[in-house]
């Protein structure tokens, strides 16, 4: 597999590493600490080991010296080992613990809170456009997304259509998150069609045949997984009635459109304006997770049908983003930015379409999507 340089900056303490299966988290962590102790929990021998007694932790890190590397690969297998770990940090010997995890579940639950302070919270994401480079093509992107296990396998196909699959064996079905695995399975195709919208608990719920608060824990587990991700609505000195329903993303543009059915009404713009949407909202959720600064992404709708798809907002920007499928400038395209701009001078109002040429219409800088996404990089301003 071709290894790709990531702008991911390692903290020099120790840290958790989150990021869903397949983001690469693993393969970096041995690229730059080729010499680290490595925990697998993935590996059954050494999960049954550390379950049995998460103390052999202390005995098999008392020989290192110090300042020595340990990764704990999947930590939210064994929460209990975060004592041994908290245990070891306060000893003070300069030791790095690298806790990666596909899954804050169990941690929420059970232990991240004893590390406060001890261990910083990273993410690995998809790959970020520019990470690819010359190698990234949109069209390639909204068809299979930016997984790298998948992005740089030799049947991206194949490996996608497993995903999924593999999220349901090995995370929901093993750890028992859910009574009845085909529930959440039909549940993981009836959500697909929320991507890139707001949700609608009943609507979901009628047509899983599930309780609505079965749904709201579905919809948990689904962030648990870090499989989706949802914004609520931006409320700050609202002016008119909004809309009050959050929006939901699948956590990956390739990942939605393996998990979105077919339908014979389906037209292919419909279902590749969702992956488009969807390619940045993911990319614009990895750059805030890199911040320093706190910025959140909001969407804005009101209860008069006007929408922004992304409003940005931090301390050293505050952007107002829609998004567009086609490759033309329609006046309707603009006309949401333009109402969130009355209501809100300071903003930056930002229209990505499919075209190749930046413009100005109206006030609002328009900007090719691919433009705009190569740019896109921790190290820099949103735009």
């Amino acid at each position: 597999m071709q290894f790709i340089s990531r702008f991911f900056k390692a903290p020099k303490q120790s840290y958790f590493l989150f990021g869903p299966r397949g983001t690469g988290k693993s393969t970096w962590l041995k690229e730059q600490y080729s010499n680290a102790l490595w925990i697998d929990l993935l590996n059954l021998d050494v999960l049954r080991t550390y379950l049995a007694a998460p103390e052999r932790l202390r005995a098999v890190v008392a020989p290192l010296p110090d300042n020595s590397v340990i990764v704990i690969d999947e930590v939210q297998k064994i929460p209990e080992i975060l004592s041994e770990v908290h245990a070891l940090i306060e000893e003070k010997r300069g030791l790095q613990f690298i806790l990666t995890g596909s899954s804050a579940r169990k941690l929420k639950r059970v232990g991240v809170d004893l590390l406060a302070g001890r261990a910083l919270l990273k993410h690995m994401p998809p790959f970020f456009a520019g990470e690819l480079g010359e190698l990234f093509d949109l069209k390639q992107a909204l068809e299979i997304g930016m997984v790298p296990l998948i992005l740089l396998s030799e049947s991206p196909q194949e490996v996608l259509q497993s995903y999924a699959g593999m999220y349901l064996k090995e995370e929901v079905q093993s750890e028992g998150l859910v009574r009845q695995i085909g529930d959440f399975a039909r549940f993981l195709e009836v959500i697909s069609f929320s991507h890139a919208a707001q949700i609608n608990l009943a609507n979901i719920a009628r047509e899983c045949e599930v309780s609505r608060k079965t749904v709201e824990n579905y919809l948990q587990i689904l962030e648990d997984l870090l499989l989706a991700f949802t914004l609520p609505v931006f409320s700050q000195r609202a002016q008119r009635a909004l809309s009050q329903h959050p929006k939901l993303y699948i956590f990956d543009a390739g990942v939605f459109v393996s998990l979105r059915p077919q339908n014979l009404g389906d037209k292919p713009t419909d279902i590749q304006g969702a992956a488009l949407e969807g390619l940045v909202a993911q990319h614009i959720k990895a750059w805030i997770n890199t911040q320093v600064a706190n910025y959140q992404m909001n969407f804005w709708r009101t209860k008069a049908g006007l929408e922004v798809d992304f409003i940005v907002f931090g301390p050293l920007g505050f952007w107002a983003i829609e998004v567009k499928n086609g490759s033309k400038i329609h006046p309707q395209d603009l006309r949401g930015l333009e109402e969130f701009k009355k209501d809100y001078p300071e903003c930056t109002p930002l229209l990505l379409y499919r075209g190749t040429t930046k413009m100005v219409q109206n006030g609002i800088l328009c900007i090719p999507c691919e433009e705009f996404l190569l740019q896109v990089h921790p190290e820099k301003k949103l735009f």
